[in-house]
């Protein structure tokens, strides 16, 4: 028989067939987290000749939940509230009343079981494996004073889900809260989703971007107009409203991108998300928007430095997105691309049609639909290369964000010497030449400290 006690023996073979009865949360327990406690649990029962493998298992667990900077308790809520499963992804289309009582069932059996498993504490735990390894005192445990909900979310979704999973904790039965969980799904999604703001579309599935761009509207100046098009038409999104699919053309290095993920750090409280495509991926477009279809979030494809060459399959799937088919248009999506190029396929002189033989007798007809594809964006921004003045607004706009204290006629003849030593007036060599700036400034105050 092990070296724990007979009543921690079985309560550690019930805590395992809990885990393995889950029906719908099973996703809870087979992440690096949950892996690492059902191991531990294995190494706790079977370890009667080899202390060792349960304490590299407790190890493991330690570090699992120190990485993730959660309680056992928090991590277990945490994972109810981004899991997806059927029930989960029912509920944000549907009322409770309208899902099969059946899931409900399901759900309100494995909520009990959740609940179970986290009734087995680190400290627990950590007593567990001081007794099957005979130690003098039992290991740390890993503990944090205060909860906290570790996603890459908007603020109002972190505190709603801190405010439920203090709710959740405190109910005398999880089961409970089936109500309140599906009104939750239902208002912030479940899933990728619920965890990650900025999103790509990788070898045929979602990929959470962990760390998205940082930078803010604030940040870009010098296209107003274009920037207040662009924040009108992501409300109507936003709102419910048909939104328009946005062309952003112009010249290189003029905050097209930059201002398409300022809308992130802008609206992403409020559902917005960025799915990143790339040009490479396009065919998938449609596949992407069915899976995105009704979804409570908003997205935005974010298509960078769109054009194509003759006969790209890209061009098709992306026709069907912007001209849509016998599929009635999902209303949470929308496609904004940006291009240096007006027409976004090639054109070459020997496209254009001449009198020869086999030669298409409709020539003209596929050269006016090359040329007119970027008309099929309902809204096209245009953002002209940047003159003297703009890019000097850039520069000093920059330098007052950065906190740089410089004079600054000395600080536009520098600027103005930059653009025409790299890559001239833009506002991606403003931000260039500020980030060059200000670390020449620090690293020149660093030097002068130290040789004092």
């Amino acid at each position: 028989m092990s070296t724990v006690s007979i009543s921690s023996y079985t309560q550690v073979q019930l805590l395992q067939r809990q885990a393995a009865s889950l029906l719908l949360y099973q996703s809870v327990v087979q992440d690096e987290v949950g892996i690492a406690f059902l191991d531990l649990l294995q190494a706790i029962r079977y370890t009667d000749a080899d202390a060792r493998s349960c304490l590299q298992a407790y190890g493991n667990y330690f570090h699992a939940l120190a990485a993730r900077n959660q309680n056992w308790e928090d991590y277990l809520v945490t994972q109810i509230l981004v899991s997806d499963n059927p029930f989960t992804r029912l509920a944000q289309r549907e009322e409770l009343k309208n899902i099969p009582p059946a899931l409900v069932v399901a759900t309100q059996h494995d909520l009990q079981t959740l609940q179970s498993l986290s009734s087995c504490s680190s400290a627990v735990l950590s007593e567990w494996v001081q007794t099957v390894a005979h130690l003098p005192v039992s290991p740390v445990v890993w503990y944090r004073e205060q909860a906290a909900i570790e996603v890459e979310t908007g603020l109002m979704q972190q505190y709603q889900q801190v405010a439920t999973s203090a709710t959740l904790q405190q109910l005398d039965n999880w089961a409970d809260a089936v109500e309140d969980l599906a009104v939750y799904y239902r208002q912030f999604g479940t899933g990728l989703f619920a965890q990650h703001r900025a999103c790509r579309w990788e070898a045929g599935q979602f990929v959470g971007i962990r760390h998205p761009d940082p930078v803010k509207l604030d940040a870009l100046v010098g296209y107003e107009s274009q920037r207040d098009a662009l924040l009108k038409n992501t409300e109507f999104l936003l709102s419910g409203q048909a939104a328009l699919h946005v062309l952003l053309y112009g010249s290189r290095g003029s905050g097209k991108s930059s201002l398409v993920k300022a809308l992130l750090n802008e609206y992403g409280d409020k559902h917005l998300r960025l799915l990143e495509v790339a040009k490479s991926q396009l065919q998938d477009l449609p596949q992407i928007v069915e899976q995105l279809r009704g979804l409570p979030q908003k997205f935005i494809i974010f298509v960078d430095d769109l054009s194509f060459e003759e006969d790209d399959d890209a061009f098709k799937a992306l026709k069907v997105v912007l001209e849509g088919n016998l599929t009635a248009r999902s209303l949470n999506v929308v496609v904004y691309a940006t291009s240096n190029r007006r027409h976004l396929i090639r054109e070459f002189f020997t496209d254009r049609p001449t009198p020869k033989d086999n030669a298409e007798i409709h020539a003209w007809d596929t050269m006016q639909e090359k040329l007119s594809f970027s008309d099929r964006f309902g809204l096209t921004l245009t953002f002209a290369g940047a003159d003297q003045n703009t890019y000097l607004k850039i520069v000093n706009h920059l330098a007052a964000q950065a906190g740089i204290n410089y004079n600054q006629a000395d600080l536009e003849y520098q600027a103005l010497q930059w653009a025409t030593r790299h890559n001239g007036r833009s506002g991606r060599t403003a931000k260039q030449f500020i980030d060059f700036f200000q670390a020449e400034l620090t690293y020149s105050s660093i030097k002068k400290n130290l040789s004092d």
